[in-house]
């Protein structure tokens, strides 16, 4: 009896996630929204092994139904079920962890980075190899996907780790994905958003890192920026309207709200962002499995 509430236990600790309160807003907050978004709530996490898979290094998100996947840069992806109480994170679950696999083996290199629905199974961007693949909510891969002929080549891309960092889809549009920093041969005046046949340009601080859509037509951009001799962090979020862009593919852009550790921001290198309601989105850092960096969840809104 003593043995079997040990084990018990056991997996009661490495089943719930950790939450301790933590406010990525500056001391001298004032209470008043920030520029276009309210921080409803934040929190770190921390986490036990999964059936040996270690939860580390979270970047992409995708919320639905009351459970949020998270994808690990290493390839593993984590299921979690998550409540909320009014506008805060209640509860995380961690109820399964897969290994990104094909059918009957193991992947061979990963560096998975963005997370999507496309129906009921999960749009996975990559790096190093820069593709999007289509997979089971339990890790199996389904397919590659067809994207925009620019990403095709990977010669194109300014390096191996400034791929495909993020990926959204919705029916309209279709599956939308970007290198995290301008492809080579273009002007770096701008960022891109690639669909399967069209590009849509818009201007933002940072390198993309983070994508969904807000609604029908916007899309939500999360972007970062670091100063490794300052060492100082900057995250951005941009609301990109793909249904107002000139005949030069120029969208109406708007900056919803930035945030420097300069200011007093307590920021992480946030890698994720997902949609969990009408307004209301989650994003995530990866600690990069680094013990001086946190993995921050953080639940926001967008003021309307």
């Amino acid at each position: 009896m003593q043995k079997q509430f040990i084990l018990l236990t056991l997996l009661f600790v490495t089943l719930y996630a950790k939450m301790d309160k933590f406010d990525i807003r500056p001391l001298d907050y004032k209470g008043l929204e920030y520029q276009k978004i309210k921080i409803l709530d934040s929190k770190i996490l921390s986490f036990q092994k999964f059936n040996d898979i270690k939860v580390t290094e979270l970047s992409g998100l995708a919320y639905k139904n009351s459970y949020l996947y998270a994808l690990s840069d290493r390839g593993n992806l984590y299921k979690f079920s998550i409540a909320f109480q009014n506008t805060k994170i209640k509860k995380l679950k961690l109820v399964e962890a897969h290994k990104l696999r094909k059918e009957h083996s193991s992947l061979k290199s990963h560096d998975s980075e963005g997370l999507a629905w496309m129906d009921n199974n999960l749009l996975i961007s990559f790096e190093q190899k820069h593709r999007v693949s289509l997979y089971s909510t339990n890790g199996v891969k389904i397919s590659n996907m067809k994207i925009n002929k620019k990403l095709r080549d990977l010669s194109n891309y300014d390096g191996k780790n400034k791929g495909l960092e993020s990926v959204a889809y919705n029916e309209k549009y279709g599956i939308v994905t970007t290198p995290e920093k301008p492809l080579k041969n273009v002007s770096n005046k701008y960022h891109r958003l690639y669909t399967k046949n069209k590009i849509y340009k818009f201007k933002a601080k940072g390198k993309i890192t983070g994508l969904d859509f807000i609604d029908a037509d916007k899309v939500l951009v999360l972007l970062r920026k670091f100063n490794l001799y300052k060492l100082s962090k900057y995250t951005s979020l941009v609301a990109v309207d793909l249904s107002q862009c000139n005949k030069k593919q120029i969208c109406k852009t708007e900056l919803l709200a930035a945030f420097s550790s300069k200011n007093g921001w307590n920021i992480d290198n946030f890698e994720g962002v997902t949609k969990v309601g009408k307004n209301r989105f989650l994003m995530i850092s990866d600690d990069n499995n680094n013990f001086f960096q946190k993995t921050l969840l953080v639940l926001f809104e967008i003021m309307n």
